[in-house]
């Protein structure tokens, strides 16, 4: 006997099973890392607003490319049921299908006499943009978003790989900004798809991002990932609101400059001020029992100038490496061989009024206060094992306060977790300094948290989000 049911019924162990489902996504079709097989990835909603996640490989995407459409309704049986992995963000359910040449799928159609096809979707986990600077940022993060497009940029090349990239600029009905980057095929296909849209139609493009990335490269911002769907002016009740609000704002959403835009690869550091966020305290920063995102106004000084200032990292996946010699090596990560690269890392510390407490500063962001390159600094540090020469930089930094956004991280050791600290953006603060008291009379201890069952959420301090990580939610198909 056959059994009616519902996803959250569904399990791996159950057999001869039907489901009515309804096409809510689906993504174009894939390579997989290793360039073995070829998926493509679909979401899938019954009765309740229940959804799953769908996988088809090579010969099934082909067989069913006519077949399966967006926004249509069918019966599906007995498709093979999986495990979610979770190594890469946080499933939309426990479980994932796999639809093979076993699976039976029936569309129903208007006209079918007992089956009628499913109404429109209308459930969509959307974050909001006033809610993302408080987001813990790490490599698992994947949120959903609801956006107007205001500007396209052209396709470009960026960062030291020279990944080919699109950036674009959203907003949202509180005028909130924020940068998007399309990377790779997705500048290429989606990217070239607005541009297009937004060249020819008079009224504002509005898109549906699913499993977006957040980046904090050289500022907050957002990111495709390697399986995020973009999806322009969909039928979703929520996205034609939208779509009418930002027609009948379009004037006042082009000519207004916000200030509430977060930073690019393409434009100066500034800091992300959204609606009610508050600036706090170097000391409260110790005590606040949260990670993420917080926003101080203090002095900068670099008090330690024996420091390395660069690191090397793995050219592929980024991650850091405690050896400074730059040959080429077997990366268990990436599972090839690669070389090593230089990057700017280096501690910097704070003062306000409260305390002192240090920071680290990477990337392109640490470049800007000596003025130099990664190469350039890993070649007088370390090639040449002399010492860099600081004198401009205290200068620089010398009777200033900056606005700076901080992000707030924790990694564990043993029975410990610790908390540590690093720069995102900052910008003078345009006003004479506060005197501050004695600099190293009120240094905070390093930050800890001394709790054996918390577990660490993000990678520690040092690690690189400059470039994003290609890595599939889809397993590899097996022979």
């Amino acid at each position: 006997m056959v059994l009616r049911v519902n996803i959250a019924q569904i399990e791996p162990a159950t057999r001869d099973w039907i489901c009515k489902v309804q096409i809510v996504e689906i993504g174009r079709p894939r390579e997989s890392l290793d360039k073995k097989c070829t998926f493509q990835n679909l979401i899938l909603e019954d009765e309740e607003e229940c959804q799953i996640k769908v996988v088809m490989y090579a010969d099934e995407i082909e067989q069913y490319a006519d077949k399966l459409k967006l926004l249509h309704t069918y019966l599906i049986s007995t498709a093979r049921v999986k495990v979610s992995p979770t190594s890469y963000g946080k499933p939309i359910h426990k479980f994932y299908w796999i639809l093979d040449k076993e699976t039976v799928i029936e569309q129903i159609k208007p006209s079918h006499e007992v089956e009628k096809p499913l109404p429109l979707p209308t459930k969509l986990n959307i974050t909001s943009f006033d809610c993302i600077p408080h987001l813990m940022v790490d490599s698992a993060v994947e949120i959903d978003i609801l956006a107007i497009v205001l500007r396209c940029g052209p396709q470009k090349n960026a960062g030291r790989s020279h990944h080919r990239c699109r950036e674009i600029t959203l907003c949202d009905n509180q005028k909130n900004q924020f940068l998007f980057t399309l990377w790779e095929d997705f500048g290429e296909i989606e990217g070239h798809e607005i541009a297009s849209k937004m060249a020819t139609e008079a009224d504002l493009l509005v898109i549906l991002g699913r499993s977006i990335g957040i980046s904090t490269y050289q500022g907050l911002s957002l990111q495709t990932r390697y399986n995020s769907t973009v999806r322009v002016n969909s039928n979703y009740p929520q996205a034609v609101a939208l779509i009418n609000w930002a027609k009948e704002n379009k004037t006042m959403l082009l000519s207004c400059p916000s200030e509430k835009t977060s930073t690019s690869s393409s434009i100066a550091p500034m800091i992300v001020t959204t609606a009610g966020q508050q600036l706090i305290s170097i000391a409260e920063i110790s005590s606040a029992p949260s990670m993420g995102v917080f926003y101080v106004e203090a002095e900068m000084a670099v008090l330690d100038e024996f420091q390395d200032f660069c690191v090397l990292e793995c050219s592929g996946c980024k991650q850091k490496k405690r050896t400074k010699d730059r040959k080429d090596f077997e990366c268990p990560k990436c599972n090839r061989k690669t070389t090593l690269v230089p990057r700017c890392s280096f501690q910097i510390d704070l003062i306000d009024d409260t305390a002192t407490t240090t920071t680290s500063i990477s990337a392109e962001l640490g470049e800007k206060l000596p003025s130099m390159t990664a190469e350039d600094i890993f070649d007088i540090t370390c090639t040449k094992r002399q010492s860099l020469s600081l004198n401009h930089v205290h200068e620089m930094l010398s009777n200033k306060v900056f606005e700076i956004q901080l992000r707030k991280s924790s990694w564990g050791s043993s029975n410990t977790t610790h908390a540590t600290l690093s720069i995102l953006s900052y910008m003078e603060k345009q006003h004479a300094p506060k005197t501050t008291t004695d600099r190293t009379s009120k240094k905070i201890k390093p930050l800890e948290i001394s709790e054996v069952e918390v577990m660490a959420t993000t990678t520690a301090t040092g690690s690189s989000n400059a470039l994003p990580k290609f890595e599939p939610l889809t397993p590899t198909k097996k022979v």
